[in-house]
């Protein structure tokens, strides 16, 4: 837990972290919030905020007597939204930014491409730095 967010919040995005990265399988349960109370040394009241907002959003449902599950297509929603977070916060000011610079959506690509490749393979880094260069890059050779 950080002092940069309310707890409840942390909470919320800790149980979604775990359906988007397939921890938490949909109809799988959720630990109890008392369970996340104890583990963490919190309030209860303060762990059950965080679940009922996910309640709220569709992504947890209760069984009553048994405990939190996660919902069918839970994760489904959780990505559609981080995909449109992804896209307002990183890809709207990338888009600027590149057109400042004179850069064309092919040239983008091609710069996305080889970032790709680069973190599928990272030891061709050192071994090809003519590969995507900057002057590549302005001719379109990429």
């Amino acid at each position: 837990m950080d002092d940069s967010k309310p707890i409840f919040v942390q909470i919320a995005e800790l149980i979604e972290n775990n359906i988007v990265e397939g921890v938490l399988a949909e109809e799988a349960q959720v630990p109890s919030t008392n369970e996340f109370a104890a583990f963490h040394r919190i309030n209860p009241a303060t762990a059950a905020k965080g679940v009922n907002r996910l309640v709220d959003d569709g992504i947890l449902y209760k069984k009553r007597g048994i405990g939190m599950f996660v919902a069918t297509g839970a994760r489904e929603i959780l990505m559609s939204r981080r995909r449109e977070v992804f896209y307002e916060q990183f890809l709207q000011p990338l888009a600027r930014e590149a057109r400042k610079l004179g850069i064309d959506g092919v040239q983008l690509a091609a710069m996305l491409a080889r970032e790709q490749m680069l973190a599928r393979e990272p030891e061709l880094a050192p071994h090809e730095p003519a590969r995507g260069s900057t002057a590549q890059l302005k001719e379109g050779a990429l």
